[in-house]
């Protein structure tokens, strides 16, 4: 079968720049990798030809040989500068190296990439950990926000070498290992594999005399006192970062971010449900049955009144506005829900008795119908019995 056309087959037209070609071959190389077509079994095959374009089309003899030749330059039988001689063994090309060129471009991201490297020399600087704290906090802080004072046992620059991790504050030296690169290529069959370098762990440099004090590493243990400013209307789950408050970097790199886990503990009075407080407040018979006025607590230490409507059961809910947990973001404030729970009197003097049974004897005859019923159910039990 007759060979397909270099450019065709990178999608680029004759006469393309350098860049453009490797533009086209960077987009056919991620649109046909094996990896991502796993589904496509031609995939491989098309990758291996758009490989083999590319390895041509980059050599500038190569280009003008094809360009001036087609697929007859790279046939045997062609010696010398001229096409064929010496271009490729039958235009198979080299295929981790054409790969290799644009290795950096499709997986640098994937690989670590070049993100770590800062100034010259490619000096690489790892970046510190970030680091989590639970801090647990009352009701009553949540509602009114506050300054915490907290103490971080972490990773800090260290002083003797001012980072460096070298002994005076030294400057480290470029690793002969992988030029300062951090990382290491190796042949695995058709593929280029990129790993950290493993005399700089990554670094790109290594210390030829390392600080006392850190061993080398640019930063030592130490307890730090952090004040965090904590916003009314925080709740459990709420997360605060403090960028630059994490551990420190490895020989100056940069700090990692301190991320605070809010823990609102359970409160003895007061339920918590969004912005929203539920408290349950025991109110008399007599109130319940008659109705009237009652105070309730607030969670900003105060006391509210609400109206009892008469004939109240328990479970009743009634509502006072504005009297909630006050939102995080914006300047509304949730509501107060209070439920009733109707109490039923214990150890009652004998007037007290005296009273409720005259009241039972007046409900009966006010509710002739609930005292059939009851009678009724009082005949069933005595049959029951006898």
């Amino acid at each position: 079968m007759a060979k397909r056309d270099y450019y065709e087959i990178l999608g680029v037209a004759k006469g393309a720049s350098a860049d453009e070609i490797k533009k086209g071959y960077r987009t056919k190389a991620k649109e046909l990798h094996p990896d991502r077509n796993k589904d496509r079994p031609e995939a491989e095959g098309l990758f291996k030809e758009a490989n083999e374009a590319y390895e041509v089309l980059k050599d500038a003899d190569k280009k003008a040989a094809y360009d001036r030749y087609g697929h007859a330059a790279f046939e045997g039988g062609m010696g010398g500068g001229r096409p064929g001689g010496g271009f490729g063994g039958g235009g198979q090309g080299d295929f981790s190296s054409a790969f290799s060129d644009v290795f950096d471009d499709l997986f640098g991201d994937f690989m670590g990439g070049r993100g770590g490297q800062q100034g010259g020399g490619g000096r690489r600087a790892a970046r510190g950990s970030d680091l989590r704290y639970n801090l647990g906090i009352t009701l009553e802080e949540a509602f009114a926000g506050m300054q915490k004072s907290i103490n971080i046992p972490t990773s800090v620059s260290c002083g003797a070498c001012s980072g460096s991790g070298a002994e005076g504050g030294a400057e480290p030296t470029t690793c002969p290992t992988c030029s300062g690169m951090g990382k290491v290529r190796a042949q695995q069959g058709f593929f280029t594999v990129e790993r950290g370098c493993p005399t700089c762990n990554g670094l790109g440099q290594i210390i030829k005399n390392p600080c006392k004090t850190c061993r080398g590493a640019g930063r030592v243990e130490k307890d730090r006192a952090l004040s965090v400013n904590i916003p009314a209307g925080v709740e459990t789950g709420t997360r605060i970062r403090l960028a630059g408050e994490g551990e420190a970097g490895m020989r100056g790199g940069p700090a990692g971010d301190l991320y605070i886990f809010m823990e609102v503990k359970e409160h003895e009075l007061f339920e918590r449900d969004g912005p929203n407080l539920f408290c349950r407040v025991p109110v008399t018979m007599g109130k319940a049955a008659l109705g009237g006025s009652i105070e309730v607590p607030t969670i900003d230490g105060g006391r509210g009144r609400v109206q009892v409507p008469a004939g109240s059961q328990s479970g009743r809910q009634m509502r006072l506005r504005g009297k909630g947990m006050p939102h995080v973001r914006g300047n509304a404030t949730g509501d107060m829900i209070i439920e009733l729970a109707v109490e039923t009197p214990v150890n009652l003097t004998s007037r007290q008795k005296e009273l409720l049974r005259e009241f039972e004897d007046l409900s009966e005859e006010n509710n002739p119908e609930s005292s059939s019923f009851f009678s009724s159910v009082k005949s069933f039990w005595d049959s029951m019995k006898g």
